[in-house]
């Protein structure tokens, strides 16, 4: 579509997070989604997101798409009241959020997360001459845009890093709540964790895969990462948002307390290379799975206001269209020329990526 062609001219670059607790139209009484003060101009087309329960400050997810809009805001010169968010604490808040947000007068109001999926289908269908969007899940509504990602392409390029990483043969995967979405992640991982062993005769154990049940549990993910790390894991890839936070808590604690073997984490959505600060000036995130959700928002946003909403479309990004990326971090030199011709084989179609362990293809 010609939207993947506008989403690599974003390029992949990081967005720097700007007030994000009350910038851009929010303050302390509308993060739990009352309306936004009045005023401004009312003319100028204004976009709002709901969050998951990970919060828009959760340092992935959210955050990424949050990021967007203050970039989308900034770019076409429009005022604080023009971008907005609602962050849900709860999986009931959900559908209340979105109410506000469509009797608030936003042009569009996106959906961050395939757990909201079936809330935004509710409200979509009370009001079909509003626009939508979700991210990360399918909405067959006209007035509905999906925004997907082929997050087991660039997962898959994780595991080949962790495999070629790893001095003791044993990565783990840490994932938030079991779904579709995730299990690309986790499919994509172990795929490339057993293409990467096979390949360049690594002895490589199986991937220890655990669920945390959660997107915002940081105690859960760092109680998965303390057993996975004692039990000999030496580099963990995470798929849960918020969770994720506590994984890379456990690494620092671990590695500031004199590990015997290097520890590393993988980050995901945004590049999260800051998050594997620790001591004198040392880090260990290995690399960074990047979702452009912020980008693919922007793109909906610009079409929206052009008067080209693409309701009723799925949209999906790969690696191709600029819609995901994979980052070199701390990645050896040697190993990154390896990840990056296994990029250009999946872009070439050489390399057919798993996409799901556990979930029906028929379903999604």
């Amino acid at each position: 579509m010609a939207n993947w062609k506008k989403l690599a001219m974003f390029g992949a670059s990081a967005l720097l997070l700007a007030a994000c607790g009350n910038g851009g139209g929010t303050d302390e009484g509308t993060d739990n989604g009352a309306a936004p003060d009045e005023g401004g101009d009312e003319d100028q087309f204004k976009i709002a997101m709901v969050t998951d329960t990970g919060g828009v400050d959760d340092r992935s997810f959210n955050q990424s798409a949050w990021e967007g809009m203050k970039d989308w805001q900034d770019e076409n010169g429009l005022d604080e009241d023009s971008i907005h968010y609602y962050q849900s604490d709860t999986e009931n808040d959900y559908i209340p959020h979105m109410n506000t947000a469509t009797n608030a007068d936003y042009d569009i109001v996106y959906a961050v997360g395939f757990l909201l999926a079936d809330p935004i289908q509710t409200v979509a269908e009370q009001n079909p001459d509003k626009w939508y969007g979700i991210v990360d899940a399918a909405v067959d509504l006209d007035n509905v845009v999906s925004l997907n990602f082929r997050d087991h392409e660039n997962s898959f390029l994780a595991g080949m890093a962790a495999a070629l990483t790893s001095e003791t043969g044993k990565v783990g995967f840490v994932g938030g709540v079991k779904g579709a979405i995730i299990d690309r992640f986790q499919t994509g991982f172990t795929h490339g964790v057993e293409y990467a062993a096979e390949k360049y005769d690594l002895d490589m154990e199986d991937v220890d895969i655990q669920y945390a049940n959660s997107f915002d549990d940081t105690g859960a993910g760092q109680q998965i990462a303390a057993a996975m790390y004692a039990n000999g894991v030496d580099v963990i890839y995470h798929a849960a948002g918020a969770v994720g936070n506590g994984v890379f808590q456990e690494a620092r604690n671990r590695m500031e307390a004199g590990s015997d073997v290097d520890l590393w984490v993988i980050g995901v959505d945004r590049d999260q290379h800051e998050e594997g600060n620790y001591g004198d000036g040392k880090n260990l995130t290995l690399a960074s799975s990047v979702k452009q959700v912020g980008q693919a928002i922007k793109l909906s946003a610009n079409d929206g206001m052009e008067g080209n909403f693409q309701g009723g479309e799925n949209i999906s990004y790969g690696f191709d269209e600029g819609g995901i990326d994979f980052t070199k971090g701390n990645i050896a030199d040697d190993d990154w020329e390896l990840i990056e011709e296994a990029r250009q084989l999946i872009i070439d179609g050489e390399i057919d990526v798993e996409e799901f362990t556990y979930t029906n293809p028929d379903e999604v």
